[in-house]
């Protein structure tokens, strides 16, 4: 007979899938199954996945490692290239230590530097990210999907058919809509469940890429029904969170926004809906052309100008019904601190709602601040 458990126990078991991945990451590596290990949304995991690669998130969200880590870079920079470089350095994230390969990506000056040096004691490939999404920027990136193609080839010695590339992406395809289906659950209102559940789920994360479609469906089928019967949360102001990548020690925000009345309802940010939202066009003649659309069409800060990011915000405060925006920002992130002046004119004059920035870094100095700042935000609402 199968248990059936409750969502809270639901919820915890995800966010405890991390944990649980880094001891599976052992038993992969003495099966001889390559690991791409690899830190931004622009990776474009189908590549690895078509080979029989497992592909995993690298630790970047904890301030445990920066002391080390500003041995060799400067202090004033920003927390989540320090702590990415830091766990590399120092060995304690098992991803970085079990990946045979880190891919890296020109997304900001900092991090194609931290590369640079953490070439010396890992095999990095750095992908050329054009900084535009333009005709010629995307032909850029496809030679650049293509040259990663080439290169797993060559340092894996194996062959990635087409067949190969369309399975995974058939795949990746199936989680992203299942993620997408979990997240939709928050236009209901009220919210069936906090956003801090929600996120735990979209942190979360498998190394078999093929369970998550089926275990996640299971998930929102639960939580629709447990909503049909009544089981919701109290009617609060709904926020959307925009910015810099969240997690880890950032969760602070979150708890900050659900502490003090109020509930996240969507992500924009590269742990939500912006790296989920598109999918790869299955049915393409060209399959590494539509890889290379759906992930430079990603409304990063970085891209200039960023008209996509725009695009997904408005989607997201229309279809969520937001009462407020919330724009985390990390220190010396400067080209999410640059677009927040374009943010904050979009979310307050073509959409309308209230808008608050909070800036912050990896310590838990600004906690008591950060509250403050957000439970007067969330009362305004």
């Amino acid at each position: 007979m199968e248990i059936i458990k409750d969502l809270p126990e639901v919820f915890e078991e995800f966010a405890e899938q991390r944990q649980k991945s880094f001891l599976m990451m052992k038993e992969l590596k003495d099966k001889g199954t390559p690991v791409v290990g690899a830190y931004c949304t622009y990776f474009p995991k189908e590549i690895a996945m078509a080979m029989g690669a497992s592909t995993v998130s690298l630790c970047s969200t904890s301030d445990e490692t920066i002391p080390e880590a500003e041995k060799d870079l400067p202090k004033n920079l920003c927390p989540l290239i320090k702590s990415s470089y830091g766990f590399a350095k120092t060995d304690k994230c098992p991803f970085f230590y079990f990946s045979d390969v880190v891919v890296g990506e020109t997304t900001c000056d900092g991090k194609k530097k931290m590369y640079e040096l953490m070439g010396e004691f890992k095999d990095v490939f750095v992908m050329e990210l054009p900084n535009t999404q333009g005709p010629e920027a995307l032909k850029l990136w496809k030679k650049e999907i293509i040259r990663f193609k080439e290169y797993l080839e060559k340092r894996f010695e194996v062959t990635i058919t087409d067949e190969d590339v369309r399975k995974a992406v058939k795949i990746e395809n199936e989680a992203r809509k299942a993620l997408k289906r979990l997240y939709e659950v928050m236009q209901h209102d009220p919210a069936p469940i906090s956003g801090h559940d929600l996120f735990k789920v979209l942190y979360g994360f498998k190394l078999d890429r093929s369970e998550i479609a089926g275990e996640v469906n299971a998930l929102v089928d639960k939580i629709e029904a447990e909503y049909a019967s009544g089981k919701m949360l109290e009617k609060k102001p709904r926020i959307l969170i925009t910015g810099c990548p969240i997690g880890g020690a950032t969760e602070k925000v979150i708890r900050a926004v659900e502490d003090n009345g109020g509930v996240v309802v969507t992500y924009e940010n590269c742990t939500g809906a912006k790296s989920i939202d598109r999918l790869v066009d299955e049915n393409a003649e060209d399959i590494y052309q539509a890889i290379a659309e759906r992930y430079l069409a990603i409304g990063c800060s970085v891209m200039t100008p960023n008209p996509n990011r725009f695009d997904l915000m408005g989607r997201l405060i229309d279809e969520y019904q937001v009462d407020g925006v919330l724009e985390m920002t990390l220190q010396a992130c400067h080209t999410y601190n640059v677009e927040t002046r374009a943010i904050r004119k979009f979310v307050n004059e073509e959409k309308g709602i209230p808008y608050i920035n909070v800036e912050t870094d990896y310590s838990q100095a600004d906690v008591g601040q950060l509250n403050t700042r957000i439970a007067a935000f969330i009362e305004m609402l």
